[in-house]
């Protein structure tokens, strides 16, 4: 194959096949909602057999509450937080299928994963997503587009809590508006600067505050929506549909001039399936005691309870911490529901692992170096949790409630995280423990790739996130994306809080949602962290695009307050060369640099989108750390980091693959390692891979002793430089069934692109018969990339 590609490439046309691009097929409509229409278009709906919600993520500090609700004929999700899409990933809850989504609480803990999934089912060819709940969410979707780009192959549509039924195949859900105590002392008032009414004339809880002649502010933390579920009456259907009718034959003999006449007697309770009562089921967040009165009297929410007007519930899910379940009000509360309502609870007070097969692969890396593999951690809230006298179930991942056909729990999906099982089978790997070996290196500076895949998060690799510990006390992060926060939680467990008030500074390298949107949970757990420790809050220094701002004060205008978390420096002004016109952003340069005990900070442009940086950091010590972000290979980035000490370059794609990195403006494994090796790095790690390299990526012939990989939760310090290459044998052991489907696939690929090739030469030399014109071989198309990860084409 190596010659043949060798004879190849002195063909023109292999090089003009090599660089052609297929335009893109358009995306079909996907068989979901096809079988929507087709139902639309029936006259004969009995609505679905198999009802159940299912616990996404467990209401735990690194994965915020949610639920998720299936139906044969559709599929919702309630509360999307940061790492929902990975957790939906991993357990194979098809995010395909969503049509709706609902939020009770405009909360970062609520939406902080709902940018990434809107991209993710636009990506897939979802037409329509439908958000209800509180009334920012228009301003919120609005806000998103600052960094996602144009939405115009996905219709977002914002159904408000004034909206109050939606109404489906499956079931009819209520959004039931509920105010804090602080809002209802002003119902009927004039907030001082402010106006109270919407323009329906409804009175509402955020305030517009008025500056310069201009509404600013719509931020609403007194608001929470309940949704009351009512799935269907499941309608009678005749047991001849299925073929199964026994029925007691009664008959009547008649006569008739002189003709004998049989008459069946047959009811309709023989012949037709029982009735099937439509469950409801009850959705409500208290996130604190502000609340507890207003959700308790709520008259819409009493009907569900012991003499209400409506059947009981059957399942109420309660979003509420320990300090509300506490407080004799609420209790009582849900004691007024009957004993046959079960009762779900999704708060921190949980104990259940959510993302496993980052657990396993941690654990079996953990065997090649303990050190630079710790084993992952869990947060345990140290509150205590409340006495509760009704039928109760704490929140674990996957936990299914069955509403239909059989109101049931059902526990066999919950995830199992068996450490022995892990080590087992990566010890039955062949030559694995023989090439194990353990090594220790010296305490600071210490990298943590607490994300190391690219594009959107998957089951083992988070998307960019690294944490540099310079210090004991002092920290830096480069890069924010979606979970990076959880990932934290993870790797530190019990101490993250520790963790979080000692990162001073953040650098974005660029506007991709990959990229930043960890962000605002990082700080609000900062600003957490902080009290917890009773530590001073200070805001952190936020190294980016100055485009960063624009999202940023949409979102404190529109949903939380945000903007004292952070003093902005922008990308630009580092640049060598640059200069820094306004004194606020000089101090807070010095002030950085003086806390992380650093000589230099600088940025430079690099070949991705527009406004993408890296960045150098340069210690008083001496040592220089390089961090590409996303881009193509830059001599700008070469230049600036000239001779440093450890450089931390992208490498989405494995070799062979140039095109489509030029396409997507990314870099090939050799191409980032040759980057490395012009500015003469010490060492260079790999990472930000394609998430079609979930566990491992393909080795280059350029891989040497200077150069090592990453992998989430690794943890890496200077002294490890001649350790990690020696960690590369062990690696191709333990996962060496995956690097063999990989070279076989690009071994494919390769085979049909050179007979693409040699039919195009043979064409182009054959001669025309008479009277024929010649025209340009037909090339048979591409294989298709298998890549579920795949980049998604970004819109500057």
């Amino acid at each position: 194959v190596a010659a043949l590609r060798d004879v190849l490439l002195s063909l023109p046309s292999y090089n003009q096949h090599r660089g052609s691009k297929k335009p893109r097929a358009p995306k079909e409509t996907l068989r979901h909602v096809k079988s929507r229409e087709q139902r639309k278009r029936g006259v004969d709906v009995h609505g679905p057999a198999t009802v159940y919600a299912q616990v996404v993520g467990a209401g735990s500090r690194d994965n915020g509450a949610s639920l998720y609700v299936f139906s044969e004929f559709n599929r919702y999700l309630f509360n999307c937080g940061e790492g929902t899409q990975r957790l939906m990933q991993e357990h194979k809850l098809k995010a395909a299928r969503l049509d709706n989504i609902f939020l009770t609480r405009m909360s970062w803990e609520n939406v902080g994963g709902l940018s990434g999934m809107i991209l993710t089912l636009k990506d897939t060819g979802v037409p329509e997503v439908v958000l209800s709940g509180p009334p920012q969410l228009e301003k919120y979707v609005n806000a998103i587009r600052v960094f996602s780009g144009p939405l115009e192959e996905i219709k977002l549509a914002v159904r408000p809590y004034t909206e109050k039924q939606y109404t489906d195949d499956t079931m009819t859900v209520s959004q039931i508006p509920i105010f804090g105590e602080s809002m209802q002392r002003y119902q009927g008032h004039q907030c001082p600067s402010s106006s109270m009414l919407s323009s329906k004339g409804h009175h509402f809880s955020h305030c517009i505050f008025i500056s310069g002649g201009k509404a600013r502010a719509t931020r609403d933390p007194s608001l929470v929506v309940a949704f009351v579920c009512k799935c269907y009456l499941r309608r009678k259907r005749g047991l001849w549909h299925f073929g199964l009718a026994i029925v007691n034959v009664r008959y009547i003999v008649m006569f008739s001039d002189d003709v004998l006449m049989v008459v069946l007697q047959i009811h309709p309770e023989e012949v037709c399936t029982p009735t099937d009562p439509g469950p409801a089921f009850i959705v409500v967040e208290c996130p604190s005691e502000e609340f507890v009165q207003p959700i308790c009297i709520h008259q819409q929410l009493s009907r569900y309870q012991r003499g209400g007007t409506e059947d009981p519930a059957a399942l109420v899910v309660h979003m509420s911490p320990e300090s509300v379940l506490k407080t004799d009000e609420y209790k009582q509360w849900m004691e007024r529901f009957p004993s046959t309502t079960e009762h779900l609870i999704l708060n921190e007070q949980v104990c259940t692992v959510h993302n496993v097969r980052s657990h396993k692969i941690q654990t079996q890396l953990n065997l090649i170096h303990p050190e630079i593999f710790p084993e992952l951690q869990h947060y345990k809230t140290k509150e205590t949790q409340a006495a509760l006298h009704v039928p109760n179930v704490r929140a674990e991942c996957l936990l299914k409630f069955q509403l239909r056909p059989k109101i049931e729990w059902q526990r066999d999906a919950i995830p199992s995280c068996d450490t022995e099982e892990f080590v087992k089978e990566a010890a039955e790997a062949p030559n694995f423990l023989q090439e194990v070996e353990e090594w220790r290196a010296e305490k600071y500076p210490e990298v943590v790739f607490l994300g190391t895949g690219s594009a959107l998060p998957m089951k083992i690799r988070n998307v960019s996130g690294n944490l540099v510990n310079i210090s004991a006390t002092q920290s830096m992060l480069l890069d924010c994306g979606e979970g990076t926060f959880g990932q934290l939680c993870r790797h530190y467990g019990d101490t993250v809080d520790e963790t979080l008030a000692k990162i001073s500074t953040v650098f974005i390298s660029h506007m991709h949602a990959d990229h930043h949107t960890g962000l605002l949970s990082l700080l609000f757990q900062r600003e957490r962290a902080l009290a917890t420790l009773g530590k001073a809050f200070s805001p952190i220094y936020l190294i980016g695009p100055v485009q960063m701002m624009t999202w940023l004060n949409q979102y404190h205008d529109h949903c939380e307050e945000i903007l004292s978390h952070v003093n902005m420096v922008p990308s630009k002004v580092l640049c060598e060369g640059a200069e820094v016109s306004k004194f606020k952003t000089k101090a807070f340069i010095q002030a950085l640099l003086k806390k992380s005990d650093l000589a230099k900070f600088q940025t430079c442009p690099v070949r991705h989108c527009k406004n993408a940086f890296a960045c150098s950091i340069t210690h008083q010590s001496g040592w220089q750390l390089v961090f590409s972000g996303d881009t193509m290979p830059c001599d700008a980035l070469a230049h600036m980091g000239k001779n440093a000490t450890l450089l931390i370059h992208e490498a989405t794609l494995e070799d062979g693959l140039e095109d489509e990195a030029v396409e997507k403006r990314h870099s090939t494994t050799s191409q980032a390692i040759g980057i490395g090796m012009k500015m003469n790095a010490e060492f260079i790690m790999l990472n930000h891979f394609s998430q079609r390299y979930a566990k491992i990526p393909l080795f280059s012939e350029d891989f040497n002793d200077r150069v090592g990989i990453s992998f989430d939760h690794m943890r890496i310090r200077f002294g490890d430089f001649r350790i990690l290459p020696r960690l590369i044998p062990p690696l191709k052991a333990l996962f060496a069934e995956e690097i063999g489907e990989m070279e076989e696939r690009r071994g494919r690929r390769e085979l049909k692109q050179m007979k693409g090739v040699i039919a195009e030469s043979n064409e182009e030399q054959r001669i025309p018969n008479e009277g024929e014109t010649v025209k340009g071989a037909k090339r048979e198309p591409e294989e298709p990339t298998q890549d579920a990860g795949s980049k998604r084409l970004k819109t500057n």
